[in-house]
């Protein structure tokens, strides 16, 4: 059954919320194995969904709950170690909103009908939210609020343009039921001017919680407050959902035949979301936040290269993958420098090959490869989206994006390099010896991002090929 990827983690984080947290940490990892598992038997069978009129197998909300599993069952296991380590207060909470937040998202990602869409997103905000304020700080409370806020006025606005979108339908004088696969198919006699309305308020509705600028001012804070567990889940898996949204309605404005007005404006987010990304990650004092306008730059490419379409298309599917796979890693990967240094300022975190030798080899090939070099994943993703540009004939949005990329990597590197090679000083001191039980999880996340550089499962393949067919994309170009 379709809804099991759904049922499973809300009902057992239900129930974690009210049992001691030694029996919560065996249910956080159970459950991640068991989502894993049915996750992967859904994507390769034939599951008939019990509801079909609110949830579906959907190829990119089926690639989207099949990274956000994978990231889940390694975040899984280091949560529970990093809490041996870390000690969280109401760890009760932490470990039932864990599960709540997998369950919320899966729930987005395989939603068919708009209103389910928009419950299942606001619902990730409310299951999300106590993670960020587990350490019941200063800082946290404020990114908590900002979070909470920001992100909920956004999600309102989105759902102001799903009404919009009704209204088109409305206007044309038809009565069809609000899934995406009907919109899809009727969406040549729909009311062009509502549907665009209605696109441009999803597009800033659910790009505020895609992290894209301007709209990106509380992911900054809330990552940088969250534990490194669940920096990576808002990272690696939150953002994709809220793009999933974004996709989806641009697939029904290309087959209204508008497909130039929505790429146009996708193309304008993203460029302003790497240039703001780039322009922040330079001179960035704080390792975490560092990773955080990263994941901004990452969305604004994933953004151009759907608004690019042919080759720009899959370059956009195989970015989402790879940056959720490093991006995950890193964080993990930063929750142990934090807890070794105590620290998240990279002054105070140098000379990491001497101090963490496990921890460094995990973090500094992460950070290459989150920087877009050769030969990880997301260099192959970027010359698809560049070579996209040049197809397409868009030759100037090539150069623009080249030149931001630059900005980026620049600053990465800066950042990089500082913490790994740079001389330790005389606060540098090692507070809690790494453990290998703490490495494994980031290390399996960034070994699966270098695998899939060199073998692409035909499923997968498949799966990704499926997802932007509609809107014209290939593989082949």
């Amino acid at each position: 059954m379709l809804e099991s990827t759904i049922l499973l983690p809300l009902m057992i984080g239900l129930l974690a919320l009210f049992l001691p947290p030694r029996f919560g940490r065996v249910l956080l990892v159970a459950t991640a194995g068991a989502h894993l598992l049915l996750t992967f038997m859904i994507w390769l069978g034939t599951p008939q969904p019990l509801f079909p009129d609110f949830f579906n197998k959907a190829n990119p909300g089926m690639l989207v709950v099949l990274v956000t599993s994978f990231i889940f069952a390694c975040a899984a296991p280091y949560a529970v170690f990093y809490m041996k380590e870390q000690k969280i207060r109401k760890e009760r909470i932490f470990l039932g909103c864990m599960l709540l937040f997998l369950g919320t998202m899966s729930m987005a990602a395989l939603a068919e009908n708009l209103v389910v869409f928009w419950i299942a997103i606001e619902a990730t905000t409310l299951a999300s939210a106590p993670l960020i304020f587990v350490h019941r700080s200063k800082q946290a409370l404020e990114a908590t609020w900002k979070y909470v806020l920001i992100c909920s006025v956004g999600i309102a606005l989105a759902l102001l343009g799903f009404f919009f979108i009704t209204f088109s339908m409305e206007q044309a004088g038809l009565n069809q039921s609000l899934t995406f696969s009907t919109l899809n198919r009727i969406a040549p006699q729909l009311d062009k001017l509502w549907l665009k309305t209605g696109f441009i308020f999803v597009c800033i509705g659910f790009g505020t919680k895609m992290g894209l600028a301007p709209m990106h001012t509380w992911l900054p804070d809330a990552h940088s407050e969250a534990p490194s567990p669940a920096s990576g889940l808002l990272s690696g898996a939150l953002l994709n959902c809220a793009f999933l949204g974004i996709y989806k309605v641009h697939t029904i404005m290309a087959l209204a035949g508008l497909g130039m007005f929505s790429s146009n404006l996708l193309i304008s987010f993203g460029l302003f979301s790497i240039l703001v990304a780039g322009i922040f990650i330079l001179n960035q004092p704080d390792y975490k936040r560092m990773l955080a306008y990263s994941s901004i730059e990452n969305m604004g490419i994933i953004a151009l290269g759907v608004g690019i379409g042919g080759m720009g298309l899959f370059g956009a599917m195989l970015h989402l993958i790879h940056h959720s796979l490093l991006k995950t890693s890193l964080f993990l990967s930063a929750g142990n420098i934090m807890l070794a240094f105590g620290s998240k300022l990279i002054s105070q975190c140098s000379h990491m090959p001497r101090l963490l030798p496990k921890t460094f080899g995990c973090f500094f090939v992460g950070c290459l490869g989150i920087a877009g070099l050769p030969p990880f994943g997301l260099f192959l993703s970027e010359v698809l989206i560049l070579f996209g540009a040049f197809q397409q004939g868009r030759p100037v949005i090539a150069i623009l994006f080249v030149l931001l990329l630059i900005l980026v990597i620049a600053g990465f590197s800066r950042g990089a390099l500082a913490m790994s090679f740079g001389q330790a000083n005389d606060q540098a001191t090692i507070l809690i010896r790494e453990q290998t039980s703490r490495v494994l999880p980031p290390l399996a996340l960034l070994l699966a991002s270098i695998m899939l550089c060199f073998w692409l499962p035909e499923p997968l393949r498949q799966t990704i090929s499926d997802s932007i067919i509609i809107l014209g994309g290939s593989i082949h170009g």
